[in-house]
């Protein structure tokens, strides 16, 4: 398969698989959420959770001792697991870091992302509010 039909073919296998995971992830997580009532986001920690692991047993698995295809190891870790949950991808890459001794990086990246994604949420939030008039809860 030429070089411009496979990018097509891993782009649409990473397409289809982000959709899908974030159907798991809007099914699980609401599942979860629902027997466990509104008093804590546990639907969201237990999908966060699980996507870690797999995120974490598969690309060390599938980049060592089981060998898959690019493509198809695309379409399940940056697709499906992806679209389950990125923060999958966070830690894979923080740890990424640690392993490979940028210890400093992988503490500034963990920080910096949590601190500025909470960051942009609050002046998300704040912009609707002056644009909007919504009350932010």
């Amino acid at each position: 398969m030429p070089d411009a039909k496979l990018s097509l073919f891993k782009s649409g296998l990473i397409f289809v698989g982000a959709g899908s995971g974030g159907l798991l992830r809007y099914w699980i997580g609401g599942l979860i959420q629902n027997w466990w009532g509104p008093t804590f986001p546990i639907g969201t920690l237990v999908v966060n959770l699980t996507g870690c692991l797999a995120m974490g047993f598969l690309a060390t698995a599938w980049m060592g001792p089981i060998l898959i295809r690019e493509e198809f190891r695309s379409a399940i870790l940056v697709g499906i697991i992806g679209g389950y949950t990125t923060f999958s991808s966070f830690g894979f890459e923080t740890i990424t870091l640690a392993r490979q001794g940028e210890c400093w990086r992988a503490g500034v990246y963990v920080i910096a992302s949590v601190a500025i994604s909470l960051l942009a949420v609050w002046a998300g939030g704040a912009i609707a509010i002056k644009l909007f008039g919504a009350n932010g809860s």
